[in-house]
């Protein structure tokens, strides 16, 4: 790839890569938070700029680092502005930790409980699907254990796509 210079536009390819993620993470992340405005071209071809990719390693970090929730981001966004979720994904956290409440979306990263027996997580995990498909909706999972099996799933997600880099 040709090197160019820091005040340069981006593709959401060379975007993409230089985050490590899927191009349709960025996509979605741009119907979510309106903040993020590529310059769109004819086709729809999107160019960031190095402040639009600065919110986005900020909103991943929040994200995938601090274990934010999307509403918990677009709060932290809304209340405290674009600069200070740029200046968080530069490295500078001074100030965010006094913000992780769960008012703030945060998930707190809490130790797991100990492993049950794989016979015993089938048969709850059964029963709580069951419940989902009888109607329960979305009250089946307790708010933390559904967060964090978002986490989970977020993570497989990205192991799922680095095994499929390796094939």
């Amino acid at each position: 790839m040709v090197d160019k210079s820091a005040d340069a536009f981006r593709t959401i390819s060379e975007v993409a890569e230089d985050l490590d993620l899927p191009q349709h993470v960025l996509r979605f992340w741009e119907t979510r938070f309106p903040q993020i405005k590529p310059m769109k071209r004819g086709g729809g071809r999107r160019y960031y700029r190095p402040d639009d990719i600065d919110l986005l390693k900020g909103i991943r970090y929040l994200l995938y680092v601090k274990g934010y929730t999307i509403k918990g981001v677009q709060k932290i966004l809304k209340e405290s502005g674009n600069r200070f979720v740029i200046a968080i994904g530069a490295g500078d956290t001074q100030g965010l930790d006094a913000m992780a409440t769960p008012q703030m979306g945060h998930v707190p990263e809490a130790p797991l409980p100990p492993a049950e027996p794989a016979d015993r997580q089938k048969g709850a995990l059964s029963n709580l699907l069951r419940r989902d498909r009888a109607g329960a909706g979305a009250s089946a999972l307790p708010p933390d254990a559904a967060a964090r099996l978002n986490q989970v799933l977020l993570e497989l997600l990205e192991l799922k796509r680095l095994l499929d880099q390796v094939r």
